[in-house]
């Protein structure tokens, strides 16, 4: 019964050192595109139930506006999944299974204890953080409160779903977002259209979606025989488990909320313009976020593939997964991007159909698009140099290099008018993105080739060693 049992839950997972890494990265990494697409789709069901059944004209913004100060606060905490993925991927790599389990239990203890401590802070200061942004609407704050109260189950899910990824399994979260998703979408019409809520209903919603994706990702673990299984009794801190997520996580968490800040920022000065550059760049952030997600897949591809061959000490299937993933990562990233700007304005019109919002956004995704192979080849070369152990080193190199530029582009260069007259200023804000991009790439790419010999020469000694 056992063996059984364990046939069936191993064949979730991936083997990362040995076979043809090419074509595994991109079968690794279609179910986290597609579960980061589902994700969208949460987020655009609550955009497009607002924007075509609710009264409030203003909801649209209201609702979308909310996206970078979410990021900002949970960011920072999300960031320690990441080095629940990169520690498990190393100790599975290395053939160290019976050291999982600590990992498992410390990860989960964690996520919930950070997540009722984000849901506590975002209810109570949620209005004092949207005035920063100079955003006084109430309808943002309300959806922002409601929000938070899902928090604890959302960390949770995430990660036990990089647990997971740790392994090679990206099917099961793919299945359980899935069907969270689909209750998302019918529970938005149903308290928006039936019970006539507005921006609280599609804020109820994801809370309850997040609570089934978090129910059916725990309820895994805990029937899984294999090392990553989960007992609630065996729940504890394990102080070095934890130093060893820390380390990675940490930086990478601190690394993805200031470039919030920096998006903050930016959210903060597109709000100075009006509802309708708020609208209009609502819409887009909405359709771009396709083509990030799909190039964020292969970041976690190039994370967890480097991890597990660095706990296997092979060198050479690390050059390899660097090299397949830009190669994979640009395509993409140039393919979906292109089609995006061209259809850009017919895709706008599924969000809003005011020309002057519609013309805001396709700002926005010109600027963006066609340069985002730059960002995707930027956070590849930030995975292989997290999944070699080196996490505060692309951390500081992303700060000055992305954040700082885009800070000081906002402080000396863009100056916003209050209204919205010719796009001249949004072209001077957005450019600011693919500039940050090109810069802070060719410097990870350096640091690439000086760490990867570091760690490439601990394999031969330690190699020597064992002789």
């Amino acid at each position: 019964m056992t063996k059984a049992l364990n046939k069936k839950h191993s064949r979730y997972e991936m083997d990362m050192c040995n076979g043809n890494l090419f074509f595994k990265i991109i079968i690794f990494s279609l179910p986290i595109m597609a579960m980061g697409f589902l994700q969208l789709f949460y987020n655009a069901a609550d955009l497009l139930v607002v924007t075509n059944f609710s009264t409030n004209k203003d909801a649209l913004g209201a609702v979308g506006s909310t996206s970078s100060l979410i990021n900002l606060t949970v960011n920072l905490f999300m960031g320690l999944s990441v080095g629940a993925n990169v520690v498990c991927a190393k100790l599975f790599g290395a053939g160290e299974k019976d050291k999982i389990s600590k990992v498992v239990h410390t990860s989960i203890l964690a996520s919930f204890i950070i997540g009722v401590f984000l849901m506590i802070f975002g209810f109570f200061f949620s209005k004092n953080l949207l005035a920063l942004m100079n955003n006084d609407s109430e309808y943002s704050v309300l959806y922002l409160k409601i929000y938070f109260l899902g928090m604890p189950f959302n960390l949770v899910y995430n990660f036990a779903a990089s647990i997971l990824r740790a392994v090679g399994d990206t099917k099961r979260p793919l299945y359980y977002l899935s069907i969270a998703g689909a209750v998302n979408v019918v529970l938005n019409l149903f308290f928006v259209v039936v019970f006539k809520m507005d921006v609280d209903g599609v804020a109820t919603a994801t809370v309850i979606s997040q609570i089934i994706s978090c129910f059916l990702i725990i309820r895994t673990l805990c029937k899984t025989t294999e090392c990553y299984k989960l007992e609630f009794k065996k729940l504890k801190i394990h102080g070095r488990s934890l130093w060893e997520i820390i380390k990675v996580g940490l930086p990478a968490g601190i690394q993805s909320s200031i470039f919030s800040i920096s998006n903050v920022l930016i959210q903060s000065s597109i709000n100075n313009f009006g509802m309708t550059v708020m609208n209009g760049n609502s819409a887009a952030t909405s359709i771009e976020g396709f083509v990030y997600t799909a190039m964020n897949a292969i970041y976690h591809a190039s994370l967890t593939f480097t991890s597990q061959n660095v706990g296997a000490r092979k060198a050479t299937n690390i050059k390899k997964v660097t090299g397949y993933s830009l190669i994979i990562v640009s395509a993409i990233a140039i393919t979906l991007g292109g089609i995006l700007f061209l259809l850009g304005p017919k895709l706008l019109t599924i969000y809003t159909t005011i020309p002057e919002e519609i013309e805001v956004g396709f700002i926005r995704l010109h600027y963006l698009c066609l340069p985002y192979f730059l960002c995707g080849i930027m956070d590849v070369m930030v995975g292989v140099l997290r999944g070699l152990g080196r996490s505060t080193l692309p951390m500081v190199v992303s700060i000055l290099g992305v954040c700082g530029i885009r800070v000081a582009w906002i402080l000396f260069v863009f100056t916003p008018n209050t209204n919205f007259q010719n796009a001249a200023d949004l072209n001077l804000l957005y450019v600011s993105y693919p500039i940050s991009w090109t810069i802070t790439f060719f410097i990870h790419l350096i640091c690439y080739f000086i760490f990867s010999r570091i760690t490439f020469k601990k394999f031969t000694n330690q190699e020597m060693c064992l002789k």
